[in-house]
């Protein structure tokens, strides 16, 4: 990975670990928020023959990080795309 100029690689770094940090916060929330916060408020919703607040903590969040993997690699992708940076 070589980059064309220091600046463009702190950019780089910046926007990757913007996108980290805000990943990160989507499967906290998910995760903790849903499955442990409020759990007792979304168990009164129902999905699936399940009650929600249980299906965020035995369920959900694992699908919801799968999902933050391939976005990741997604938004990874077009960055190297874009600073130049990808492999051929």
């Amino acid at each position: 990975m070589a980059f064309e100029s220091n600046d463009q690689a702190k950019a780089y770094w910046r926007e990757n670990i913007r996108l980290m940090l805000g990943l990160l916060a989507v499967w906290f929330v998910v995760s903790y928020g849903f499955g442990i916060l409020l759990v007792d408020t979304l168990d009164a919703i129902s999905f699936g023959g399940f009650k929600l607040g249980f299906w965020f903590a035995q369920q959900g969040s694992i699908y919801v990080f799968v999902a933050l993997i391939f976005f990741y690699v997604v938004k990874m992708n077009a960055l190297d795309k874009k600073y130049n940076v990808h492999e051929e």
